[in-house]
């Protein structure tokens, strides 16, 4: 029972928290630009909290290996409660200028370069004691939790905002993440034995060529992400029903991701990662050329379905490689870069999107983006099934643990 206790606690804190910063998110900007005028310094608290997740494979080596416990995980909450109730706080007194805006911002990204894959880590962790490949389960869930949030918390925000809370908003992201940081003190962490060298994500990636490849395939997948969510804002302004395109294809895309947590675990047990992962994103590609030729809000729903469920699939299939093969501070580093991999593409796409989608058309970028994310993610197979495949080198220790 401790570990199922411990798992329901971490779910819970990093899906309220998570839903909380969905719904704070619209807020952000209206608050900033009522407060400061200024459109351009919109952006400059989450561009600046980017910037430490970036850099967090240089100067998070050690920290990251700091937070292996719940009570150390809920100071990193600490950390990131009060980051987020800097910008609320100066906007009640009045003080809310840029500087604020990114001191707050890189704070806020300091702690969630270790906060996010702390968490994971110890979720993982929490799995192993609980029994074997309940570790992919846990985190299968907890990105299953995340993109329900990402549905949801947006519309649940638009009308809050309707009713005249705003600051308000803010104040609730930075409550929920000290309730998370509650949730987890209780959390017994497993502290790894002391090592002269911490691993680097480099090191912990060199006998772990599916993890690489893997991270290829999501990382083109989060790079193009863009032409889905912009693009499909785009097509919907272009042709007089704004908000209609995009409402359906996350719609869609939120239905498929819970389906594909459902059966993420049957699926993995049963298929190797690697093509996995490969046939995911390659189908998810598929998907938004398919959104690019028949754009209609029916046919954006289900194509978006469809690409929810192969995505969770993809994700739970590198999961499973790195719990599989990875424990203690390996384990930490990988999830650290993971989380690098993810928001710097993520980032990097968003950077180009629209300029690109303003030269190409928001129908072609979305066949282009397809077209590019099936052809890596087929490339991503193609190189691995040439190559001798590797044991995972940790499995045996792994398995070896009481209670698995």
């Amino acid at each position: 029972m401790g570990a199922r206790r411990d798992a329901l606690f971490l779910l819970t804190g990093s899906g309220i928290s998570d839903f909380a910063f969905r719904i704070a998110q619209v807020a952000l900007p209206l608050v900033v630009l009522h407060e400061t005028g200024s459109v351009a310094a919109t952006g400059l608290a989450g561009g600046a909290s980017g910037i430490p997740v970036l850099l967090s494979p240089w100067w998070a080596r050690r920290a990251r290996q700091w937070v292996d416990s719940g009570p150390r995980l809920a100071m990193i909450a600490c950390v990131q409660a009060f980051a987020l109730a800097m910008i609320p706080a100066a906007a009640a007194l009045g003080v809310l200028r840029p500087e604020v805006l990114i001191a707050g911002g890189l704070l806020l990204g300091c702690g969630d370069a270790l906060a996010a894959p702390g968490r994971s880590a110890l979720l993982a962790d929490t799995g192993d004691r609980w029994g074997p490949d309940r570790a992919v389960l846990l985190l299968t869930w907890q990105d299953g939790i995340r993109r329900v949030g990402m549905v949801i918390g947006p519309p649940i925000a638009a009308l809050a905002i309707a009713a005249g809370l705003t600051d308000e908003l803010l104040w609730l992201e930075a409550g929920t993440v000290l309730v998370s940081g509650v949730l987890a003190v209780s959390v017994a962490g497993e502290r790894s034995p002391a090592i002269s060298e911490l691993p680097s994500i480099r090191s912990s990636l060199r006998e772990r060529p599916d993890v690489l490849s893997g991270w290829i395939a999501r990382g083109i997948g989060c790079f193009t992400w863009f032409s889905f969510t912009l693009g499909l804002s785009v097509i919907g302004a272009e042709r007089g029903r704004p908000g209609v395109y995009l409402a359906a294809g996350m719609s869609g895309y939120g239905v498929g991701s819970v389906l594909g947590t459902v059966v993420s675990l049957a699926v993995i047990r049963r298929i190797p990662p690697v093509p996995l992962a490969s046939i995911a994103w390659a189908v998810m590609g598929l998907c938004w050329v398919g959104m690019g030729l028949w754009t209609t809000p029916a046919a954006v729903a289900v194509l978006a379905a469809v690409g929810g469920v192969t995505v969770v699939l993809g994700i739970s299939a590198i999961s499973a490689v790195i719990t599989r093969s990875s424990a203690g501070a390996e384990r930490r580093a990988l999830l650290s870069g993971q989380s690098v991999v993810v928001n710097a593409s993520s980032s990097a796409g968003l950077l180009i999107g629209g300029p690109v989608i303003a030269a190409a058309g928001a129908e072609l970028t979305l066949i282009a983006s397809g077209l590019l994310t099936a052809a890596v993610a087929v490339g991503v197979l193609l190189v691995r099934s040439h190559q001798r495949p590797r044991a995972f080198p940790l499995r045996a220790k792994a398995d070896s643990r009481p209670g698995l």
